[in-house]
């Protein structure tokens, strides 16, 4: 079975990432996704935390700690770029001015519900953040997330069973094994690259999927 690694998926989310397009790259793996944008494109990247025109990581000893995204990770400015107050980056959030965020996620149900902030273990510590104004409030959501758990579990799933960040909010799924689309009539593979057969892959997920 082949997989992607974490930069090969981000760059294949930033190959969809349209010219034009303001978005919100999520803390952890889709920030990586900065990294990728095709140079030929204006692509608009928001932090929360109140940074409009982010550009890639920083080279080692180039770092600015007065400049830092949401997940407190030193991020770059690109000529143009504005830092503004923190409410009104959730205005612009909630009112519906960002075209794709890119969350990660423990679970997204066939349905696009989506699980990301917490797993409901007693030990593990809930990080909400403003993934849940992000999620109702971006008119594309894209999840980022490795398919199979360390367990072999699929986090594509029928019903989420970890609390709720958001319902039928997310459109389409990057993983390490295959790219989803969530439609009213199912789970659609558009690119598949773990080199299994279509049946092999739905058994791997434990759904039905369409294959386009």
């Amino acid at each position: 079975m082949n997989r992607l690694n974490r930069d090969q998926v981000a760059a294949r989310v930033a190959r969809d990432i349209p010219e034009g397009a303001y978005v919100n790259l999520g803390i952890g793996l889709p920030t990586l996704v900065a990294n990728h944008l095709p140079k030929d494109r204006e692509i608009l990247l928001h932090s929360e935390n109140g940074v409009l025109g982010m550009g890639p990581a920083p080279g080692p000893g180039e770092e600015d700690d007065d400049l830092i995204n949401a997940g407190k990770q030193p991020v770059t400015l690109l000529p143009g770029g504005a830092y503004f107050h923190h409410a009104d980056s959730f205005a612009m959030m909630r009112g519906g001015h960002l075209d794709i965020c890119v969350l990660g996620a423990f679970q997204v149900s066939r349905r696009g519900d989506l699980a990301n902030w917490h797993t409901g273990a007693p030990d593990a510590i809930p990080a909400v953040g403003g993934a849940m104004d992000l999620a109702i409030g971006a008119r594309h959501v894209f999840v980022m997330m490795d398919l199979l758990t360390r367990e072999g579990r699929s986090k594509l799933v029928e019903q989420c069973t970890y609390p709720l960040t958001g319902i039928g909010c997310v459109s389409r799924v990057y993983t390490d094994l295959a790219v989803f689309d969530l439609k009213p009539d199912g789970v659609h593979v558009i690119d598949n690259f773990s080199g299994l057969a279509a049946a092999e892959l739905a058994q791997r997920v434990g759904l039905p999927l369409l294959f386009d």
